[in-house]
C-alpha cells in the first residue's frame, strides 16, 4: 500500500479543490511550497517523487507506468481522506507528462476523475521524450550534464560551476531524464477532463504550437495561455501562472 504522506510532504491547506502539483525533471515538492495558500480556494498539494529531499534514500522510477501506478494510489487515497471532494492535477515539463499519464491511470483503475488537467512547459504527449540527438543521460559525464542544464536554463551558474554541489543535485535529474527517455506515448481516446495549458514564447523545449497540440487530447474543453520567456517561465512568473490556474479552477473554488 502506497503511503500518501511520502508523496505529499506538506500539510494540506484550506481549499474547496485540491491541486496536486508535479515538478519538472530534477525538481522536488519544494518547487511549489510557496504556492501553498497563494491560490484562493485551492489547497495546493506539492508532490514529492522518490530520490530527492526527504525521499533521497529511495530509488527513483525509470518507467512512467510504475511511477503513475504508485502515484495514482497515493493521490486517490488522499482524495478519499479529504472527503472525496474535487481535485485537479498540474505539472510542469516532465511533471506535465506525468500528470497526463496519472489522469489516464486514474481512469484505468476506475477512480474519480480530476476536474481539470493543467500543464506547462511541455508539448502534447506524442511530442514528448528525450532530447533528440543526445546520448542517454546515464552515459553522460557530470560536466556534460552541467552543460545540458546550462542549455535548458533554470539552474544557477554558481551551482553549475561548483563540482561538489553539482554532484548532490544531479542524481534526481539523471533519474528523471532516464524516465523521460524511456517514455513512449501510447495513443488513446481524448480525455474527458478539460485541459488548461501554459506556453512560453521562447521555450526551446516546447514551442507554443507544441503546447497548443494538447487541445487534441481532450473532449471537454481547452484553454491556452502564453507567457513571455523560456522553459521555466511558468515557475519564474508564478503569480501569473497561479492566476491562470485559479481561473481554470474557478467553478470548483
Amino acid at each position: 500500500m502506497t503511503d500518501p504522506e511520502r508523496w505529499l510532504p506538506y500539510q494540506a491547506s484550506a481549499g474547496a479543490v485540491r491541486l496536486y502539483c508535479l515538478p519538472h525533471a530534477g525538481g522536488s515538492a519544494s518547487a511549489f511550497r510557496s504556492w501553498i495558500g497563494a491560490v484562493p480556494g485551492v489547497s495546493v498539494r506539492p508532490v514529492q517523487p522518490p530520490g530527492r529531499e526527504g525521499r533521497h534514500r529511495e530509488t527513483p522510477y525509470e518507467h512512467m507506468r510504475d511511477l503513475v501506478a504508485d502515484l495514482a494510489e497515493a493521490v486517490l487515497a488522499d482524495v478519499a481522506e479529504s472527503g472525496g471532494g474535487p481535485y485537479a492535477v498540474y505539472g510542469h515539463s516532465l511533471g506535465a507528462m506525468t500528470a497526463y499519464e496519472l489522469v489516464r491511470r486514474v481512469a484505468a483503475v476506475g477512480g474519480p476523475a480530476p476536474v481539470h488537467l493543467l500543464v506547462s512547459g511541455c508539448g502534447a504527449p506524442e511530442l514528448c521524450g528525450g532530447l533528440e540527438g543526445l546520448v542517454p543521460i546515464r552515459q553522460m559525464t557530470q560536466r556534460q550534464i552541467a552543460e545540458l542544464l546550462r542549455r535548458l536554463g533554470g539552474t544557477p551558474e554558481w551551482l553549475l560551476d561548483n563540482e561538489a554541489l553539482l554532484g548532490l543535485v544531479l542524481p534526481p535529474f539523471k533519474a528523471d531524464f532516464t524516465l523521460k527517455e524511456n517514455y513512449r506515448y501510447v495513443p488513446a481516446a481524448p480525455l474527458t477532463v478539460p485541459v488548461t495549458a501554459v506556453a512560453a514564447t521562447d521555450d526551446p523545449r516546447a514551442s507554443v504550437a507544441d503546447v497548443a497540440a494538447w487541445e487534441a487530447h481532450t473532449s471537454a474543453g481547452f484553454v491556452l495561455n502564453t507567457l513571455m520567456g523560456g522553459h521555466f517561465a511558468a515557475l519564474e512568473q508564478a503569480d501569473l501562472t497561479r492566476k491562470y490556474l485559479a481561473s481554470a479552477l474557478a467553478p470548483w473554488r
